[in-house]
């Protein structure tokens, strides 16, 4: 007759730990507030307090350590090292048992939560919740903390949408949000506006003026660094695309664009560059500005009309990139003569006339100061007939501000693009679920993609158009005030002038240039 001996079981299959020995498990708290408020730091010190009582009254559990976070979201766990800290010792066999106060506190992301304590039994540690009375090593465990998880995350997305809603009404209430810590010109306010520090705004000032006097932005960033100026981030080194978000910076001028950014994910936080998907708001002299808005928009323009050019701007004088050869299109360049002679000096002749020996350009070489005097003679003729030159400016400004035709254009294009997809969208499903001919159906859908590649190239071409009239009329807006507010005779050269009223110099065989001026206006002056 066959026989059974039942061998019972000395370790748990789970914890791994002996069944039939009294040893006690190691047992860690885990306390998170997520703010840094002072009521919060009370009950912060208060769960650790807790926490650190109950584990060490249990005679059965030994007393390892409370972990803790302050002033971290719970819908995330990679920012929070003392989580992170608690669940590698967890992992690395230091502890038993881990005891929190719910699953909220725990993490109020589903995935983070149920991954987490899947890792921890893996490796034979439990997790106690104690709000919710949950052992996770219980059969119902796991099912009790899916569902309570996903609730907090409902709960998370509530708050997050909350605070979200928040910002976006203080926005679209026109009151900005300026992160002080490394914006260089400014402080905030008693009043909570940005106000001008005057010792740092002396940088933002001299940093425009190098820029519109001809240099780059590298170029910038390496007298600053000789100057022994530092950057808003309190370092030595400056570098470019600083200098290019302080030039491109509205602030500046006395405005804000609100909404740059936006949080795209609720649980991860991450920011994403608007483009689009949610409103901004531009708030015009919402304080006082560094910059004069009209300097601001002479570089804008610069900053367009450079980044058109491309690698054929050069930053070595003010007339680079500026004197055009009429011959062969190609810019003039400054060159050095006689170097080592009493007769050194510098001339202007076009970068390209040596280049092709069988049809070098006949524009003749330039002198700076022909170059000032013909310029000066065009200024002076062009303001013989200033009032003129303000109501033709003016005219052609109504006329390129007019955006009416456009705006419709584009509304309609964003329109068939919408229906387009929509159709393919009912043409792919129709074909999942119905058989039907194959080169009939890849033949609608091609007439479709035809269809909104069509729509999509009228929209970018419309989107273009835009953006060149606002720019054109934002820089003869700009012309008309430099001529509203300059004088009527100029005996001297003025940089400024030259680099606000003038787009470019065409050089002439006979050495006469023509001065083609921002508003479209063009004077020729004999040498």
């Amino acid at each position: 007759m066959q026989k059974i001996t039942v061998i019972p079981s000395t370790i748990n299959p789970i914890t791994s730990l002996p069944t039939n020995e009294s040893v006690k498990r190691r047992v860690a708290g885990y306390a998170r507030v997520s703010t840094d408020s002072d009521e919060q730091f009370t009950s912060y010190e208060a769960q650790v307090d807790y926490y650190t009582k109950y584990i060490q009254s249990r005679s059965d559990w030994e007393f390892v350590e409370v972990y803790t976070d302050e002033g971290i979201s719970g819908t995330n766990t990679k920012r929070r090292e003392g989580f992170r800290r608690m669940i590698q010792n967890a992992l690395d066999g230091k502890i038993d048992l881990i005891v929190t106060k719910s699953v909220s506190r725990f993490a109020r992301n589903t995935v983070d939560s149920l991954v987490t304590i899947r890792k921890l039994k893996e490796k034979g540690v439990e997790c106690y919740f104690e709000k919710e009375n949950i052992y996770t090593f219980d059969g119902k465990g796991e099912l009790l903390i899916t569902i309570i998880s996903s609730l907090a995350q409902e709960e998370s997305r509530s708050i997050s949408e909350n605070i979200t809603w928040g910002k976006r009404f203080k926005i679209a209430e026109g009151k900005i949000d300026v992160p002080y810590k490394n914006f260089l010109g400014f402080k905030k306010g008693e009043d909570g506006k940005p106000e001008i520090v005057e010792e740092e705004a002396e940088i933002i000032r001299l940093i425009y003026k190098l820029f519109l006097d001809g240099k780059t932005s590298s170029g910038i960033a390496k007298q600053l660094e000789m100057l022994g100026i530092p950057s808003p981030s309190g370092n030595k080194k400056w570098y470019k695309t600083t200098i290019d978000s302080i030039l491109t910076n509205e602030k500046y001028r006395g405005d804000a664009l609100l909404q740059k950014k936006f949080t795209v994910n609720f649980l991860e936080h991450k920011l994403k560059k608007n483009q689009g998907e949610v409103p901004q708001y531009y708030v015009e002299n919402s304080h006082d500005p560094i910059i004069d808005p009209f300097e601001w928009d002479l570089v804008q323009r610069e900053l367009d009309r450079r980044a058109e050019l491309g690698k054929s701007y050069s930053s070595k004088s003010i007339f680079s990139s500026k004197l055009v050869c009429e011959e062969c299109g190609g810019f003039y360049g400054q060159k050095l003569w006689h170097s080592n002679t009493k007769y050194r000096r510098f001339i202007w002749q076009c970068n390209e006339k040596f280049k092709r020996a069988d049809a070098r350009c006949k524009t003749p070489l330039l002198e700076t100061e022909a170059i000032k005097k013909m310029f000066l003679k065009a200024y002076n003729q062009l303001m013989e007939n200033r009032n003129d030159v303000v109501e033709d400016c003016k005219m052609i400004m109504s006329t390129l501000v007019d955006f009416k035709k456009l705006e419709l254009e584009m509304s309609e294009q964003v329109q068939e693009t919408e229906v387009v997809a929509s159709l393919v969208k009912s043409l792919v499903k129709e074909n999942a679920s119905t058989p039907k001919s194959q080169e009939d159906y890849l033949r609608k859908y091609e007439a479709l993609q035809q269809r909104y590649n069509t729509a999509v190239e009228r929209l970018e071409k419309v989107k273009k158009e835009y953006s060149r009239r606002k720019k054109q009329s934002t820089a003869i807006d700009a012309f008309i005030k430099t001529l509203e507010e300059s004088d009527l005779i100029l005996t001297e050269w003025d940089d400024a002038l030259w680099n606000a009223l003038v787009e470019k110099g065409i050089v002439h065989q006979d050495a006469s240039i023509t001065f083609v001026f921002k508003s479209g206006k063009e004077i020729r002056v004999e040498a």
